[in-house]
């Protein structure tokens, strides 16, 4: 995912305020998940838990994270596809119920790990945490495909 991420930032990164902070901001959640499941470079030499701060604030980075997307990203998207035309408009309203449903997986795992105890979960956070990351791969994949479409109408912000 990081990968991508940086592939996303050369291709389209400085073209507009809207896609840098987007991806400035897809970057925190990245970094905060990968320490979350001990990836590299932010490996664990024990397998341990995270400790409930961390993941209270991977949680809050999370939540602002499709908060930002739903409430002002999407909306100034749609907005900016409005003026290039009906398949760009067609494409955003194509992809906004499909992103929409990444975030109800992903507010399921804040619900159920931001105010608990790990121990109370500790067998199910790393499955749960995997299925977060696949969630999360696939929101990324959709919602490059609105910075495509923002991007190759040359938008600016």
């Amino acid at each position: 995912m990081l990968t991508k991420l940086e592939q996303a930032k050369l291709e389209w990164g400085g073209s507009s305020h809207i896609i840098d902070n987007w991806l400035n901001d897809r970057q925190t959640v990245l970094v905060g998940y990968c320490e979350l499941a001990g990836l590299p470079p932010y490996n664990k030499d024990e397998q341990t838990l995270p400790s409930p701060e961390k993941v209270q604030e991977f949680c809050q980075v999370l939540v602002d994270y499709l908060s930002t997307g739903h409430f002002e990203i999407y909306d100034q998207v749609v907005s900016k596809c409005e003026s290039h035309g009906k398949a760009s408009v067609t494409l955003a309203k194509e992809l906004y119920p499909k992103i929409s449903d990444t975030t109800d997986t992903a507010l399921a795992f804040n619900d159920k790990y931001a105010e608990a105890e790990l121990d109370e979960h500790a067998a199910s956070f790393d499955l749960d945490l995997s299925q977060l990351g696949q969630i999360m791969e696939q929101r990324f994949a959709l919602e490059d495909q609105l910075l495509e479409t923002l991007h190759s109408k040359h938008v600016t912000a």
